[in-house]
């Protein structure tokens, strides 16, 4: 266990709808960390099991603010409030449906944060997987942000920062829904904090199996990915860069 934060509280978050299959698993996973975390699910009105689950396991649940889906974006700004106000003072952020994680995992990217401001996983996937990252997000952001565009994993969901951090992120109004992971990226970046990719090993999760035969359902996602970046671009002076792409 890394001395320096020791003796902090970290607390782990998992958004969540309708992962039964998973939930269990990924809570007891997480909680064998050496850093013994608190765990916040937070439950986008689940029509399964999920929440009972996750209570069974031994997570906080709290419901997002409203019944919006997609709204990735309203369930971690919700799990963040909530963290904040247990006094975390790290607080790490995992997707609800590996099949894969192991403590490690959550051990690696609280590390992480010792040296850097943010502390983002990236893995090894299947070929297939992956699709809005590989043909949206890093060509748009080799675009529009070049100085990022050596991040593996722009929309992963295995980060981590210190609470501070979070708190400065939530002042300047993420989205609500699907385009919340790379504006927190962007964000961090633009604030000059220092982002580091803590590499995890491979990646197995469950809505991989939803999309595989069929990326048309990524779609909505592609859509909120796609025009949050225009937005960061727009908001930060980038938007002209699409004049240098050769078409």
């Amino acid at each position: 266990m890394n001395k320096q934060i020791s003796s902090q509280k970290i607390v782990v978050i998992f958004p969540a709808k309708n992962e039964e299959n998973t939930i269990e698993h990924v809570i007891t996973t997480a909680k064998k960390s050496r850093y013994n975390p608190e765990v916040i699910v937070v439950d986008a009105y689940s029509s399964d099991a999920t929440v009972e689950k996750a209570k069974k396991a031994g997570a906080k649940v709290v419901q997002q603010d409203d019944r919006l889906f997609p709204a990735k974006g309203i369930a971690m700004k919700k799990g963040l409030n909530e963290a904040i106000s247990i006094n975390a003072d790290i607080i790490v952020f995992l997707d609800a449906d590996i099949k894969n994680l192991t403590p490690e995992w959550i051990d690696k990217l609280v590390d992480g944060c010792t040296n850097c401001d943010m502390a983002r996983g990236y893995y090894q996937r299947h070929t297939r997987d992956a699709a809005v990252t590989k043909l949206i997000a890093k060509p748009m952001m080799h675009i529009f942000f070049p100085e990022l565009s050596n991040i593996e994993q722009p929309l992963g969901g295995e980060v981590c920062a210190r609470t501070e951090v979070w708190k400065n992120l939530l002042e300047k109004n993420p989205p609500d829904g699907w385009g919340i992971d790379i504006w927190f990226l962007i964000e961090a970046a633009m604030s000059g904090y220092q982002i580091k990719e803590i590499f995890l090993g491979n990646k197995e999760h469950t809505s991989f199996e939803d999309y595989r035969e069929d990326v048309s359902k990524l779609a909505k996602m592609a859509e909120q990915v796609e025009f949050a970046i225009i937005k960061e671009a727009t908001r930060h002076g980038r938007i002209n860069l699409h004049k240098d792409v050769k078409i």
